[in-house]
């Protein structure tokens, strides 16, 4: 439980922090909040030769709402998340997503940015990202630029980032009126990450009929997945359970999934499609509420 030898770099600013990826490479690790790093450091899964240490970094922790989207910086934490009441009103399954990410200590010490940057398909974060369709900022030796959550997520651990990029900002866009959003998981008891999980936004007409949806399993597979099928399913249909069940039936097709010693590929696909099956019924009952 002792990690590999390896030298410590704070960073004071987004620029130093890319210099120093930019000089060290593939010998370097960012350091967050640290509760994915340190415990693989400590089993010596990992072994960087060089952390860069970007939690002192300042600008970069923030709830804003600006036109159009909410903004979130890369080092807000899960506790954060938890308690903004202005992710609460537009977003419910982020704060609802959250809570239920590890014990106190990491929510206070965890990041959406560390999250997402790290990929664990068995994470909470970035299935929720994934199905808000949120904007992914990142910066790096070329400059700035933007990624789409559906393009950024590529496989287990694996991102769209180039060598030398970090994430510095999540923009969430603006759901309609009547949209409504949830997030389900069975949970590991020990680790509390995702067996199966669901985040659901949903839109609803005015005749109370589905206009949009946009549903996201994580846990069960390699990487956080769209459900096509289930979203396919639910357009233009009025979501009461018979309905949401049957189009949650679809929930594991396409999914590359995992078997490990929670869960055969066979138990996680029932589990993703009751997770969604839940995460649905909540967010349409939200839509209209």
């Amino acid at each position: 439980m002792i990690p590999a030898a390896f030298e410590y770099h704070p960073a004071t600013s987004v620029d130093e922090a890319i210099a120093l990826l930019s000089q060290y490479g593939d010998d370097a690790k960012l350091l967050a909040g640290g509760h994915s790093l340190i415990p693989t450091m400590k089993l010596r899964l990992a072994q960087p030769a060089h952390l860069i240490d970007i939690g002192r970094i300042p600008g970069l922790s923030y709830i804003q709402e600006e036109p159009g989207v909410v903004a979130v910086g890369a080092l807000t934490t899960y506790a954060t998340i938890e308690r903004s009441e202005v992710l609460r009103r537009h977003f419910a399954l982020l704060p609802e997503c959250a809570s239920v990410i590890g014990d106190p200590q990491v929510r206070n010490r965890g990041t959406i940015g560390g999250s997402i940057s790290h990929a664990d398909p068995s994470a909470d974060m970035p299935g929720a990202v994934r199905a808000l369709k949120a904007e992914i900022r990142v910066r790096g030796p070329q400059g700035e630029r933007s990624i789409a959550a559906d393009d950024f997520f590529l496989g287990t651990f694996t991102t769209a980032l180039e060598p030398g990029e970090m994430v510095t900002e999540i923009r969430f866009p603006l759901p309609p009126e009547r949209t409504g959003s949830a997030y389900m998981k069975l949970a590991n008891k020990a680790s509390h990450y995702a067996v199966a999980g669901c985040a659901a936004v949903v839109t609803l007409g005015a005749d109370g009929t589905c206009t949009a949806a946009s549903v996201v399993i994580t846990g069960a597979g390699t990487l956080p997945t769209r459900a096509a099928a289930v979203e396919a399913a639910l357009l233009g249909k009025k979501l009461d359970e018979a309905t949401v069940a049957e189009a949650a039936s679809h929930a594991a097709e396409g999914l590359e999934l995992m078997e490990d010693i929670h869960g055969s590929k066979q138990y996680r696909a029932q589990m993703a499609c009751v997770m969604a099956r839940r995460a649905i019924l909540k967010a349409a009952e939200r839509a209209q509420g």
